[in-house]
């Protein structure tokens, strides 16, 4: 397997608080790994810290060999990011904001038509394409999201809680996207959702009170016990 994320005793403090603490883990191609915790674990802060939004206080992230601290533009190549309220604009078309995000990405002009059209197509947005990003249901503004964050075709796709506010067919949906995307690249998904990850990961891995309790594949686990039973088990021992 193709190591895309090698994160290495992670650590962030806030004053004196440490949000983070000593958090080690590896994203490999194929890979789909549910991340999980209670609010206020420190699931947003790590997230924020692999994708360069947020220096850590200590240890290192290579993504793709490329060290986020010191070959930031080179890491972030590899990236796509979506956070639980996509930055849309709302003012654009489907069309404009990913041909908008695309260049962004650094996408070669030549190639920008043929890079929105498989974004939309694979996010089953070809036919809302010229329809204003406002007038849109949620559904198809958590679409967008994603698609913007895999434009560029990055290695690394990281997903903040993406279901959130969605309907069960929408919830459907998205979770059929996360499998296809899961194929081909490695994705790092963060849910408050047990069953999403049992029905969508490989992985899961479990923050509580920012250190690392659980980082397992889902065929390992117990199979006597169902991760929400794991989950709260682990809660309850610390």
């Amino acid at each position: 397997m193709t190591v895309l994320i090698s994160a290495k005793q992670l650590t962030r403090y806030y004053g004196k608080h440490c949000a983070v603490n000593n958090v080690s883990f590896s994203l490999a191609r194929g890979q789909i790994l549910g991340f999980l915790g209670e609010n206020g674990a420190g699931k947003t802060t790590t997230l924020q810290m692999l994708c360069g939004n947020l220096a850590p206080s200590s240890g290192e992230i290579l993504i793709n060999g490329f060290d986020m601290l010191t070959q930031p533009k080179l890491a972030k190549r590899s990236l796509g990011y979506v956070p639980d309220t996509p930055p849309l604009y709302k003012e654009l078309s489907v069309d404009e904001f990913l041909r908008y995000c695309a260049q962004l990405h650094g996408v070669p002009k030549a190639d920008i038509t043929a890079a929105v059209q498989l974004a939309k197509q694979r996010c089953g947005l070809s036919e809302v394409a010229n329809r204003l990003i406002g007038v849109l249901s949620k559904g198809f503004q958590q679409r967008i999201g994603i698609a913007q964050a895999i434009v560029h075709n990055p290695d690394v796709i990281v997903l903040d809680e993406p279901t959130v506010g969605l309907d069960p067919l929408q919830i459907i949906e998205i979770r059929s996207l996360i499998r296809e995307l899961g194929q081909e690249h490695g994705v790092i998904f963060s849910t408050h959702i047990l069953s999403e990850v049992q029905e969508v990961c490989t992985d899961v891995m479990i923050i509580q009170q920012g250190a690392c309790v659980l980082n397992a594949r889902i065929d390992e686990l117990p199979a006597e016990k169902s991760l929400e039973t794991i989950f709260i088990d682990l809660m309850q021992a610390q």
